[in-house]
């Protein structure tokens, strides 16, 4: 039997880790080539890992909850074969490095091992490798680590708890179990972080909330909490200003309902007004550079490529955001395809974590819910984000050389919401108007 590991996937190129959510397959349980075995969350994303060969699961190294980096070996699979060790960078590793320098380093990692702090396999309570090898680095004891408040499954410690613990510890809230204190016991009660000055407790205290005996109590979900902690931080990061502008869209409805069932049939692709959108936003963006950038401290990133994000609702009621990257060397057959591949996956629960990584600019489309305009937040780390309002019917002056007059038009609100840290109302205005420009300009006669 060869015995197979299975290690966490590159997911993308700023994705580094990622949290157990979901075992998929237990231990003893057969698999298939290209199945799943269990499913992971990054701080955006959803997705699973599948086997890359077929087997009997035989160990499972992190459980659920844990947080796992790019590249750790997560679950052993047996296959059938020789006794070993099989993994993907196996051959690499043997052919670039001589046999004596994996000697020596296999030594001083069992060195290391021994010394860097005592065996944790003695306790009744589960602690995932990740925790047990902070634990040893950081020189924390057995009893210190059963004693610590766990926040994860069935009160499980997990990364975020001991690196909270290692710096408490570090400030002087609380003290190592090994150290001679009067006052402790054998028996040690949680620990209990010092009490705030009165200013940040008044600051971080939430306003308390009645609840009845009709009142039902549902706790948010994992993506649910992640979207509240960005939208909160946004908010507290970007000095938010927002501009309005009412758009005449009548050629752009009167192309896309002459156009649409052609554009289907030539493409296989709905024709949608969010990818005409889209275009013109970034060539709004080429125009204006000062709006493709993010802030770093006292520095401003000029982004190199124009990259979209399109807020997209899922079927749970929460929030994505998938990136269309060079979004300005697409054309509209290419946008629209961009558009509904992303849109399709995002609503099947089919995206990859690179699929939400690099965006420079953000749209959400308001109107489909009926919005006629609304005040997005920046999606952090970016300066703007433009709201796509309803599209309706209104009456409207109409100029032409024999004299003004009233007609029916099909009309819509953008509302640019941007950073006024580094955008002001000179260049939010602006793009959002030269936005405006593009669409009202439309060419009714162009080919899709």
């Amino acid at each position: 039997m060869a015995r197979f590991e299975l290690k966490l996937p590159k997911m993308g190129e700023s994705v580094a880790e990622a949290t157990i959510t979901n075992w998929l397959k237990e231990v003893g349980d057969k698999i298939e080539a290209d199945e799943a075995v269990l499913e992971i969350a990054t701080d955006k994303v959803d997705s699973e890992v599948p086997s890359e060969v077929s087997g009997i699961l035989v160990e499972q190294l992190f459980g659920k909850d844990d947080l796992v980096q790019v590249g750790q070996t997560i679950a052993i699979i047996e296959t059938e074969g020789g006794d070993a060790v099989i993994t993907e960078t196996n051959a690499v590793e043997e052919s670039a490095v001589p046999a004596e320098a994996v000697e020596i380093e296999n030594t001083i990692e069992a060195v290391k091992e021994t010394v860097a702090g005592e065996d944790f396999s003695g306790s009744e309570k589960f602690f995932s490798p990740l925790v047990k090898n902070i634990a040893k680095e950081e020189n924390i004891s057995l009893s210190e680590l059963e004693n610590m408040a766990g926040s994860g499954k069935d009160g499980r410690v997990t990364k975020e708890d001991i690196l909270k613990y290692i710096e408490d510890r570090k400030s002087g809230i609380v003290t190592p179990k090994s150290a001679p204190i009067e006052t402790a016991t054998a028996t040690a009660a949680p620990v209990t972080p010092k009490a705030p000055e009165p200013v940040v407790q008044k600051s971080q205290q939430a306003v308390p909330v009645s609840v009845n005996g009709g009142d039902e109590i549902i706790e948010m979900d994992r993506m649910r909490k992640l979207i509240s902690g960005y939208m909160t931080a946004s908010v507290q990061t970007s000095a938010h200003v927002q501009s309005f502008i009412e758009v005449d869209v009548t050629n752009i409805v009167k192309w896309r309902e002459k156009v649409k069932a052609a554009f289907e049939k030539r493409e296989g692709e709905k024709l949608t007004f969010t990818p005409i959108m889209m275009e013109a936003v970034a060539k709004a963006l080429k125009d204006f550079p000062g709006m493709n950038i993010s802030v770093d401290g006292d520095y401003i990133i000029k982004k190199k490529n124009i990259n979209l994000g399109m807020a997209a609702a899922l079927p749970n009621g929460n929030l994505i955001v998938p990136v269309i990257k060079n979004a300005d060397q697409l054309n509209l057959v290419g946008m629209a395809k961009a558009v509904n591949d992303l849109g399709n996956r995002a609503k099947a629960g089919k995206l990859k974590p690179d699929d939400t990584q690099g965006g420079t600019y953000t749209v959400t489309n308001v109107g489909t819910f009926g919005s006629v305009f609304g005040t997005p937040i920046i999606n952090q780390p970016q300066v703007g984000i433009l709201a796509l309002g309803a599209i309706r019917k209104v009456p409207a002056v109409i100029e032409t050389p024999e004299g003004d007059f009233i007609g029916i038009r099909q009309k819509m609100f953008l509302s640019h919401s941007y950073d006024h840290r580094v955008v002001d109302g000179a260049l939010g205005g602006s793009f959002v108007k030269r936005v405006a420009e593009y669409l009202e300009a439309f060419d009714v006669d162009r080919d899709f």
